[in-house]
């Protein structure tokens, strides 16, 4: 694709599908994402659409074979620039050496305008031609946009080329029949050097485009290339994608995992930094789950192959990066609108500039075809197609390269508007391990409060059984989300959670007529002390768990989860940067408040049960907030979606990270400090792109137009123009790769 037109051009051809459900071409990335109805349309009919439209689809490909597609369009375009440069060179030389007699130029007598001009123009025309057969796509396309009505850069640099291409034609015809003053409006050298200045433009942006992609190049190189099976009881190393499921691999001290897979033998510690960001190693057993790419540092150990080539979690966290750099950021369409309607304006004004010099400013055809093709030349939506998808690939790149996965454009540019965040407390600002810190009751009522606790999956209540001596088998459990749980132990029903859950007195409860409590039982009048205990320990940010026997108070246990180092310095900063933290949390409001206070938080949402967590959100939004939740488990799934942006705790569940828009892999909370401060640079890049390149035109088509010269200036020379086309895009680009020297 030449420029944003192109592909604005795919869009509207494969909108016009019937099933086709929405297109959204990138052009800075070259890729299309499509939504549609596989009844109604095929990949092959969308694929022959796009190739009758003019361009090339290229096969499904993995992530490495497009870098190497990418290579390979580099080196391509290197051939095309130094081929053409090899004509254009000498040609701009015989052209201009005889008008610059102050510097007395050596120059072959057989070539002399005056006295052979028609050789003259003939080796001029010899040297454009390969020069013209090198950016044949420039026609190809050019005209075939225009024919479709839909004309694009390539279309502009097609028919201003062609114009002096034609007109030096026409000229040397003049020669042939001795109209020998004609040899000085040749302009053949005006179309080869143009042509050589936008490859060069191409090259550049090529390579620029390329470094863009440089995260997930690092991403892939991450995974060996082979791995060592076990097969029919012999070691046997092979290429990685022969990989199948169910292939038992063996991993040597020092190697690589190779593929996702579960430990059947041995014993290691395994380096998963790149994955979690913790430096120590992590225990692998028998059992233990092992991922693509982690370092096996000290034993050997053979695991079943669970997963391979894109159903890794390396390869999906790549597959994330790649769909975040394909989207659309909102503030992209504000480009794409007004390309759409760019070249056309540029057309109508070149042949008005023309005509208007032509007819009415009594100047001949070779000024005003002047001014004609240096409109034409130096109008270039490329910098406006360029200004946004560059800098988010390489905000999206630099982001995971720091262990942050944006999922899409619009989040990256959303989260520069981001002024509250609200943190769930379990597991996002804790550690989410709680232990018991104090226990009312005695021993035997935490094993039956232990023993209800081992069916349920809440983070506090594993810390219960994990205090307990015994465990005894229980019937009839059940589960009041966000209050507690109950079950029958030993024959009593055993109810541990909320004050109000555990020690609500109903009908039945009452008509139980229990006249003598078992020994682990509290007496009714020592309950205003238990409710006291649990008040002063949610004081201290410990978390009180009620428990009731048969309808009576049984005691209390404490447990305490504490805060993650990060969690104090990722508020503070966030304060810095003035932006409101809230936490929200299940939690009675006195343990809330004791734990908002030990992380610096202001605002506490307390007491929300989990199915209320989204419209705690929705109401800050109500108050004209734009808000980011940061959560990890289930629960927050909804709350993760209502939010303006959603960010997930990498170590948190597949839930919350499918629902989420951001994802921190490292679990570390000064990652939203990054991701904001990173999306708040990029939306600065992008509008300095978009001033740029407004900027550039609402400059440069003016000056080409002949405005200076109305004032006794120079009139812009067409090479001029072309080379400061090339360079608007180029500036763009590299503009947009400043953002590689983001730091954390």
């Amino acid at each position: 694709m030449g420029c944003v037109a192109c592909a604005q051009r795919i869009e509207k051809a494969v909108e016009q599908l019937e099933g086709v459900d929405s297109v959204a071409v990138n052009f800075a990335t070259e890729k299309a994402k499509i939504a549609f109805d596989a009844r109604a349309v095929t990949l092959p009919l969308i694929r022959e659409t796009i190739v009758k439209t003019g361009y090339k689809v290229l096969e499904d490909s993995n992530a490495e074979q497009i870098y190497l597609q990418k290579s390979e369009a580099i080196r391509a375009a290197w051939i095309k620039f130094i081929v053409s440069a090899c004509f254009a060179l000498p040609l701009l030389y015989i052209a201009m050496a005889p008008m610059l007699h102050s510097f007395h130029l050596p120059f072959p007598a057989f070539l002399d305008p005056m006295h052979h001009p028609l050789t003259y123009a003939l080796v001029q025309l010899a040297l454009v031609i390969p020069v013209i057969v090198v950016g044949y796509e420039f026609y190809t396309v050019g005209f075939k946009s225009i024919v479709a009505r839909s004309p694009n850069m390539d279309s502009l640099v097609a028919i201003g080329t062609s114009a002096a291409f034609i007109y030096g034609v026409y000229n040397t015809f003049q020669i042939i029949s001795v109209h020998i003053e004609h040899v000085d409006s040749l302009y053949f050298e005006t179309a080869g050097v143009i042509i050589t200045l936008i490859l060069l433009g191409r090259l550049l942006e090529t390579i620029a485009k390329g470094r863009t992609g440089e995260a997930i190049k690092k991403l892939m190189g991450l995974a060996p290339k082979t791995a060592i099976i076990l097969q029919d009881g012999v070691e046997k190393e092979i290429p990685i994608d022969k990989v199948t499921v169910g292939d038992v691999i063996i991993v040597k001290p020092g190697a690589k995992i190779p593929v996702d897979g579960i430990v059947t033998e041995g014993y290691t510690a395994i380096d998963e930094s790149m994955l979690t960001g913790e430096s120590m190693p992590v225990d692998k057993n028998v059992g233990d789950q092992v991922y693509a790419a982690t370092l096996n540092t000290t034993g050997a150990i053979r695991f079943k192959t669970e997963k391979t080539g894109s159903e890794t979690a390396l390869a999906h966290i790549i597959r994330l990066v790649e769909e975040a750099q394909s989207t659309k950021a909102p503030i992209a369409r504000l480009a794409d609108v007004v390309s759409g309607y760019f070249i056309p304006i540029v057309f109508a004004i070149a042949v008005l500039a023309w005509a208007a010099w032509f007819f009415f400013g009594g100047y001949d055809l070779k000024f005003a075809l002047t001014i004609f093709i240096s409109i034409l030349v130096i109008a270039c939506p490329c910098a406006l197609g360029l200004a946004t998808p560059t800098a988010i690939v390489v905000a999206t790149g630099k982001s995971a390269s720091n262990g942050i996965l944006v999922k899409n454009g619009e989040a990256l540019e959303t989260a520069h508007k981001i002024n509250t965040v609200v943190f769930d407390k379990t597991g996002t600002l804790t550690e989410g391990k709680p232990t018991v810190t104090d226990v009312i009751g005695g021993d035997e009522m935490l094993n039956m409060a232990a023993s209800v606790e081992k069916l349920s999956e809440h983070p506090l209540a594993q810390a219960v059984v994990k205090s307990a001596t015994t465990i005894y088998p229980v019937t009839d459990f059940s589960s009041v989300t966000g209050m507690g749980v109950c079950a029958n132990v030993l024959g009593k029903q055993v109810k541990i959670g909320r004050a109000e859950f555990a020690f609500g007195q109903s009908a039945a409860q009452q008509s139980l007529n229990i006249t003598q409590p078992d020994a682990c039982l509290i007496p009714i009048e020592e309950l205003s002390d238990l409710m006291q205990a649990g008040e002063r320990f949610a004081a201290e940010g410990k978390t009180p768990l009620y428990i009731s026997i048969n309808g009576l108070q049984a005691g209390l246990i404490a447990v305490s989860d504490t805060l993650k180092t990060s969690s104090l310095s990722a508020v503070e900063g966030l304060r810095k940067m003035g932006i409101e933290v809230v936490m929200i949390t299940g939690d009675n409001r006195k343990t809330a408040d004791a734990i908002a206070r030990q992380a610096g938080i202001d605002r506490t949402l307390a007491e929300v049960l989990p199915q209320d967590k989204a419209q705690e959100i929705k109401r800050l939004q109500d108050e004209g907030r734009m808000v980011a939740m940061v959560g990890d488990g289930i629960n927050d799934a909804p709350a993760l979606t209502q939010a303006d942006i959603g960010i997930a705790i990498g170590a948190g569940t597949d839930v919350a990270i499918e629902c989420a828009d951001i994802v921190l892999m490292h679990s570390n909370l000064s990652d939203v400090l990054t991701a904001i401060r990173l999306s708040r640079q990029t939306i600065r890049i992008i509008k300095q792109n978009l001033f740029w390149a407004f900027g550039y035109n609402v400059i440069g088509i003016p000056i080409a137009a002949g405005v200076l010269h109305l004032f006794g200036g120079p009139l812009l020379n067409p090479m001029i123009a072309a080379a400061a086309m090339s360079f608007s895009s180029v500036s763009v680009v590299t503009n947009a790769l400043r953002l590689k020297k983001f730091k954390a």
